[in-house]
């Protein structure tokens, strides 16, 4: 039976739904521009259009920055419990190779 468990550590399956964050946050943005846009024209005058499109966008660079640095302590800590696993994996390597030696 491998060592391994069978399901996801916690710090990849973060790492995992974040990155699918990532992969839908352009489409929601293209959604968030133009539904307003066909649905309620009027609404989305020039004026309102212009301050709703600015407003979106200071919106999504700080959701990006955001997302961004979980990224990125996502990627870090599953490094550690990858680095985690090694060694616990190296420690009873070893301890069952001084079982054997007895």
């Amino acid at each position: 039976m491998p060592d391994r468990p069978l399901f996801l550590e916690r710090a990849s399956f973060r790492r995992r739904r974040l990155g699918d964050v990532a992969r839908i946050l352009p489409v929601v943005a293209a959604l968030a521009i133009f539904v307003p846009v066909w649905w309620m024209p009027r609404l989305v005058s020039f004026g309102g259009g212009a301050t709703w499109f600015f407003a979106l966008w200071a919106c999504l660079i700080l959701s990006i920055r955001l997302l961004h640095r979980a990224l990125l302590r996502s990627e870090a800590a599953t490094m550690r419990a990858e680095a985690d696993a090694a060694e616990h994996g190296r420690e009873a390597s070893s301890e069952k190779g001084d079982d054997n030696a007895v």
